[in-house]
């Protein structure tokens, strides 16, 4: 158990907790949610240790391990794989480097016998002899294959180093699991993996996470952090979010009910309060009026950006060919021999751990880069706006935001341009902000204000919901699905997926591909997910043995 009690933490004067007091049990998983800025993030760290709170403590059952998803990926750079993972328990991990350094010796002594000894008996009693076991499950679990598990660290790319420090955070079976975003930058097989190992979990898991799938998912109860205060309700996030609806629609009627009851005894007051015959009904309802008090309702300090895209011209039935397209990257063969067609009515979701073929595939289609093999034509009808996975050169520059959309308006007006920023909640102040200044999740609010704005009846999604938050997600999950145009893309948001593709391909990590016509839910269920997953367990454990 771990347990906030009076914790209040100040930045200057500002008080981002005010007397929070929650208790977080065995056994349950915790979705901790709220918009950004809230303090999600600050509320693990001071959970965590990592941030001192102003006010209050926090306390944590004697004895119980508590175990962070790191965000650091450079931080074991110098380790080799299977040892950053096993450094998740770090007594374990001692013990370890202790043994191995009294076995080194040349002049082995009697204490050393008896400090061996003893080191011997707590890595049984830790599991030790089946560390790299179970290492090497987390590993495969999360898609780091068994050539991967004794490199070094430095050798990996990012999306890898992402996985390994989820595993480092799991491994040991923790009292205490705190997770911030773990499912950024992991692909959708991964995350699936990761649902059933915390629904499986039977320790605490507190998790801040933007994928409302995955939190409906895994969640036995949510945490709403709203105006410096957090709220525990007994469900997953659709759960919260009914709930929170209905509390807050019904005190919203309870007030109006009071109003209505205020309303009535002030007209009686002053119509009978200088009749002699009525002056004790008269005080009665006075003192009835002093007792009526009306519930201080705040708004919430989440915000929601209105995303709409609409074509100016409606898409004919010649949208896209694609041929026997090839791409080789670095010596790997990302792309091999991929053709299809598109129809004027697809949505279609590009699935798969092969981040860089999906990439790659936009960026042939957009023109940014040329096919090795094959060719690619779109319909005459057609016009296209891109989301692109890496914005820097985007933004690489001294133009204002305001500055920036005019620059891909087709309406050269201040005011029509300031239209669209502000469905994107950039206030007036926000258009003289320059670009380059911006966060993450604001340049990608940029770039959906830019594909609004195009008017392009055919749209290119490369992994869109990185960096937004919970409310973002959701707006950006209702426009793309009630765009009447094409759209192609990729993103780790299973609920994105399943609600706006009705097909789906998946690239395979030998660059060839699958397309079906189906949800992606359906698809997931179906015979080729089956029969693929069949082909790569059994690969990987050919290179095991």
């Amino acid at each position: 158990m771990i347990q906030a009690n009076n914790v209040t933490y100040r930045v200057g004067k500002k008080a981002l907790f005010e007397e929070v007091n929650i208790k977080f049990t065995e056994g349950n998983c915790y979705g901790l949610i709220g918009a950004n800025g809230a303090g999600k993030s600050t509320f693990l760290k001071i959970l965590s240790g990592a941030l001192e709170t102003t006010n209050g403590d926090i306390s944590i059952t004697p004895g119980q391990r508590l175990s962070v998803l790191e965000q650091d990926h450079f931080k074991y750079d110098a380790y080799p794989v299977m040892d950053t993972v096993i450094m998740g328990n770090a007594r374990l991990y001692e013990i370890m480097k202790e043994k191995d350094a009294i076995y080194a010796k040349e002049d082995f002594s009697d204490e050393d016998g008896i400090r061996a000894s003893e080191l011997e008996a707590e890595f049984a009693e830790m599991d030790g002899w089946d560390a790299d076991t179970n290492a090497a499950m987390l590993l495969n679990g999360l898609g780091i294959g068994p050539e991967l598990h004794y490199s070094m660290m430095s050798d990996l790319d990012g999306n890898q180093k992402v996985k390994v420090l989820l595993a480092k955070a799991l491994f040991g079976n923790p009292d205490i699991l705190l997770l911030d975003e773990p499912t950024n930058h992991l692909d959708l097989d991964a995350i699936g993996w990761l649902e059933e190992f915390l629904i499986d979990f039977e320790n605490t898991v507190i998790v801040v996470s933007h994928d409302r799938y995955f939190l409906n998912k895994v969640c036995t109860h949510t945490a709403d952090i709203d105006y410096g205060k957090i709220q525990l309700y007994a469900g997953n996030y659709d759960f919260w979010y009914e709930s929170s609806q209905l509390i807050m629609k019904q005190r919203k009627e309870a007030n109006k009910k009071k109003e209505e009851q205020i309303k009535e005894l002030q007209e009686f007051i002053s119509r009978f309060s200088a009749n002699a015959s009525k002056s004790k009904q008269a005080t009665s309802r006075k003192r009835a009026l002093e007792k009526i008090e009306l519930d201080d309702i705040k708004p919430s300090s989440r915000k929601y950006p209105y995303i709409d895209f609409r074509p100016e011209r409606e898409i004919g039935n010649d949208v896209l060919l694609v041929e026997g397209i090839s791409k080789t990257i670095n010596g790997e063969k990302v792309l091999d021999n991929i053709s299809f067609i598109v129809g004027h009515d697809d949505k279609i979701a590009f699935v798969g751990s092969n981040e860089l073929a999906k990439t790659t595939l936009f960026k042939i289609l957009m023109g940014e880069m040329e096919p090795d093999e094959g060719t690619y034509k779109w319909g005459v009808t057609t016009s296209q706006a891109y989301f692109p996975k890496d914005s820097t050169n985007e933004f690489n520059n001294d133009y204002t935001i305001t500055e920036w959309l005019t620059g891909y308006s087709p309406i050269k007006d201040v005011t029509y341009v300031r239209g669209f920023l502000g469905r994107m909640l950039f206030a007036g102040e926000d258009g003289v902000k320059k670009v380059k200044v911006l966060s993450g999740g604001e340049k990608v609010r940029c770039l959906l204000s830019k594909m609004m704005i195009s008017g392009a009846n055919c749209l290119i999604f490369d992994e869109p919901t990185n960096h937004l938050d919970m409310e973002s997600i959701t707006a950006l999950n209702e426009g793309m699905k009630k765009f009447p145009g094409v759209e192609l893309f990729s993103c780790h948001d299973h609920q994105v997926v399943q609600t706006t593709a009705n097909r789906i391909m998946e690239i395979l990590p030998n660059g060839t591909m699958i397309d079906k016509i189906t949800t992606y839910d359906e698809y997931l269920a179906s015979d080729e997910m089956a029969r693929k997953r069949t082909i790569y367990t059994n690969a990987n454990t050919d290179d095991e043995d």
